[in-house]
């Protein structure tokens, strides 16, 4: 039997720094059994109400979920595609595990669910520092920036000269889905931006090199979903962490016909498939 959706709620958080993040909540309905907290982490360029239907069905499995915009993205302060620290993506992430910690009973796990560059934020987090998380799914990460020789030389020099200069980063939204309607949602959708600042790129560039390097030594439980056909980030940075991380910490799945948003896919049934059952396994009800 289905259960009731529940009411996702809008709020705003305050970071270390004083900017405001936008957060949205999708609690569970009155009466269904908590397993475990997910915290979305979305991608460049996007923001977290693109994941409703990923949040919803967290729930019917009994996941309460947790999404914030960026610095930078959505609704949150910034400017768009900006990075006014290196840090500043971490720092964030960090401040909202602690508050969201803040609100949980004793006991209960908590999921980081990074996608893209949320993927990569999250992966690099608990490279740097000891896990504050119990479990991590990363969906297309961006662990490989694919930059041909002209983009480096530019990485170079653009941070230094002109750090929050933004340009274009890139993304084709032809490639981001197979499915029409996600493509023309993307390109419609006022909150979903195209820039990226020098400063932002060069985090980008360097934090996916250093969590391969430190794959080996890798300890939280992580479920890595990749697209094999992605045409937006490289699948091999994802290849080259999973051959290297150990393979009773980190589970794979390699999706080879899908695009970047293996959530937001035709068939994106087995990717839901291979969550819940990597859930099932490490937070049974």
């Amino acid at each position: 039997m289905s259960q009731p959706l529940s009411d996702t709620t809008l709020s705003t958080f305050t970071a270390s720094d004083g900017d405001n993040l936008a957060l949205q909540d999708w609690p569970l309905p009155d009466g269904v059994a908590l397993r475990g907290v997910v915290l979305l982490v979305h991608g460049l360029g996007e923001h977290a109400g693109r994941y409703d239907h990923v949040a919803r069905r967290l729930n019917s499995w009994g996941f309460a979920v947790r999404g914030y915009d960026q610095y930078g993205h959505g609704e949150s302060d910034g400017v768009r595609g900006a990075l006014p620290l290196t840090t500043r993506l971490l720092d964030d992430l960090i401040d909202v595990i602690d508050s969201t910690r803040a609100r949980m009973d004793a006991g209960v796990p908590m999921i980081l669910l990074g996608h893209s560059m949320g993927g990569l934020v999250s992966a690099c987090l608990l490279a740097l520092r000891e896990s504050p998380v119990e479990g991590l799914v990363l969906s297309s990460p961006v662990l490989d920036a694919g930059l041909n020789p002209f983009q480096k030389l530019l990485l170079a020099t653009l941070p230094r000269i002109a750090p929050n200069l933004t340009v274009g980063n890139g993304v084709d939204p032809d490639f981001i889905s197979h499915d029409p309607d996600v493509v023309a949602a993307y390109k419609a959708d006022p909150k979903v931006h195209d820039r990226v600042s020098g400063r932002l790129a060069r985090f980008i560039a360097e934090a996916g090199p250093m969590v391969i390097e430190r794959a080996p030594q890798w300890a939280v439980p992580t479920l890595l979903l990749y697209a094999g056909a992605d045409k937006v980030v490289n699948p091999r940075g994802s290849r080259a962490f999973a051959a290297a991380a150990p393979a009773q910490v980190v589970t794979v799945r390699c999706f080879d016909g899908l695009f970047h948003e293996i959530l937001n896919e035709l068939d994106s049934e087995p990717v839901f498939e291979a969550i819940k059952q990597w859930l099932d396994e490490r937070f049974p009800a």
